[in-house]
Order: C-alpha cells, then structure tokens, then sequence
C-alpha cells in the first residue's frame, strides 16, 4: 500500500501552492510580461511542437513546453547588498514550473535579505498542447504508476528523464552570473543555489555532474532524498523536507552521503507541509525553513563580504 499511498499524495498535492483556500482547478492564464527575463540561447527542445503556454492553479503561476531557457535577476539593493547570490530553479516534475511560488516569491525573499537571487527558467519536457489535454495526461501518467504491483519493492518517484537540458540551462545561467559579476555586484566565491522539487533535483545534477559549475552551496528543498555519489569537492548542504512529502518516505541517504563524505550538511525534517510548500504555507511547521537557510547562511560565513569588496 506505501507505493498507492505515495502515488495519491503525489496527485493530491504535487499542484499546491501557498494559497490553500484558493480554487485548485487550472485555468490558463496569459503568460506574463516577466519583466527583466533575460534569453540563455541554449536551444531548443526535441521533438517540441507545442508553444509556452501557461495556466493559474492555487493562485499560482505555471508555465508548461518551455523550449526557450531564460534568467531573471533580482538583484539586492546597493545599500544592504551582501554580495552573495542564488541560483533559483523551481519545480513541477520537469513538466511545468511553478514559477511563482517556487520562483519569484523566494526570489523576493532573499532580495530582502541583502542577496543577489537569480530565477532560472529552465527547458522542460514536451507535454500536450492545450490545458485539457494536459490535464488527461498527468491523470493517466498517475494512473499507470498506481497500478505498479503491490510487490515492487522499487522506490516509487519521478521519471528518470534526460537532464542534458537542464544541466545546459544551469550552466549557462552560473556562466552568465560571473560574466556580468561586476555590474551585478555578485563575488564569484558565494554563488549558490537553490531548487525545489524538481529544481531540488536539477540543483543536485548540477552538483553532481558539472564540470563548469563551482557552487558555494546549495539548498534542495523537498527534493529527492535517495543516496549519491558525493564528487570531491562538493558544496555545504541546506536540506529541508516534510514528513507528509510523498518524496520522504523515511529515506535520509542523501543527508547520509553528504555526511559519509564529511561535508558540512545541515538538515531539517518538518513534521507537516506536504510536497510543493514553497516559502510556506498556513499552520505548518514547515514554514520556518526560510528563516533556518538564512541563519545557516549568515552563520558559514556566506553572507559576509570578502576581503576584496
């Protein structure tokens, strides 16, 4: 029953934004202005024939068939600029983003706090064409999976997609960071990132596979847990995930690798808040990890100023 179980949260949640009370239902929505979004020209998508397109479900943003990559700056004001600077990648299963809840309100979020935060729009995987169509086929990608043998002791989780993309995009978005440094007002020595569901697991390919990308440290929130293969010379960890996240399940071996690897790793299980909190949402004791990955930042020394500003 744990993989149905999981499944069904999956389905009940994965869509959940900060505004609880408000309609779940997609409605499209014109895509936005997003002002300042600036193009990474890393391509195209494969086998594409659907445009951008996007929809509002929970008051929240989302964008489907991203076949153009692009970087948003927030960029922190002069006066309490820290010079530290974050890589934001959100989530949506590599199928759609969750662009405000994920994106530019955590974004805004570190801007306040004195940090350069920089949104990455990343490619995403081919889905159908108009929202019906879409919606019919996330029903029946969920169905399938619940209908995996009660048996398979096989982890239940999100496809094993080709990341070649995405890995392009993060890399073209930490190029583009240190090239425009001066202007941004970014130290190249305290360049983060930080991802949620999905982006949670873009921030760990990235980590784990690039060979252009130095991150300073990084913050997978209610990614993946499963254990890896830590690379010489990987970043500090921040972790957070929820108990109630179909993602846990009991698993800790990412926090375990990281640790083995004795690599500093500070990590947070909140007892509720589900899958897709975002900076939080009503009554969860979830809603603290912001606060925490601040302290946590302040507290290793990253949002100090070098010897050299």
């Amino acid at each position: 029953m744990m993989i149905r179980s999981m499944i069904a949260a999956f389905c009940t949640v994965t869509f959940a934004g900060p505004a609880l009370a408000q309609d779940g239902t997609m409605y499209p929505m014109e895509a936005p202005a997003e002002a300042g979004a600036i193009p990474l020209n890393t391509g195209g998508v494969e086998g594409q024939t659907a445009s951008e397109s996007w929809f509002r479900q929970w008051g929240d943003p989302m964008a489907r068939n991203i076949t153009a990559a692009t970087l948003t700056p927030f960029l922190a004001d002069p006066e309490t600029a820290t010079g530290a600077s974050v890589i934001v990648a959100p989530g949506g299963g590599f199928m759609w983003l969750s662009m405000g809840n994920e994106g530019w309100e955590v974004a805004e979020a570190l801007q306040d706090k004195g940090i350069n935060a920089f949104v990455l729009k990343y490619r995403l995987q081919p889905t159908a064409d108009t929202l019906d169509a879409f919606k019919e086929e996330m029903e029946r990608r969920f169905a399938e999976a619940g209908n995996r043998d009660e048996d398979d002791d096989t982890p239940a989780g999100p496809p094993r997609w080709d990341l070649s993309n995405q890995l392009e995009d993060a890399e073209a978005a930490y190029a583009m960071i240190l090239e425009n440094k001066d202007e941004w007002g970014v130290d190249p020595a305290r360049i983060g990132m930080i991802g949620f569901s999905a982006g949670a697991g873009l921030t760990m390919h990235t980590t784990l596979n690039s060979e252009t990308v130095d991150l300073a440290f990084i913050g997978p929130i209610y990614g993946g847990m499963g254990p890896v293969d830590v690379p010489e010379g990987a970043p500090p960890m921040f972790a957070a995930i929820a108990t109630d996240d179909f993602l846990f399940g009991g698993e800790f071996g990412l926090i375990q690798s990281w640790f083995d690897a004795g690599i500093p790793v500070e990590f947070h299980l909140y007892q509720n808040g589900g899958h897709g909190f975002g900076l939080g949402n009503p009554d969860r004791t979830s809603n603290k990890w912001f606060d925490a990955f601040i302290h946590w930042l302040d507290v290793n020394g990253f949002l100090e100023a070098s010897s050299e500003e």
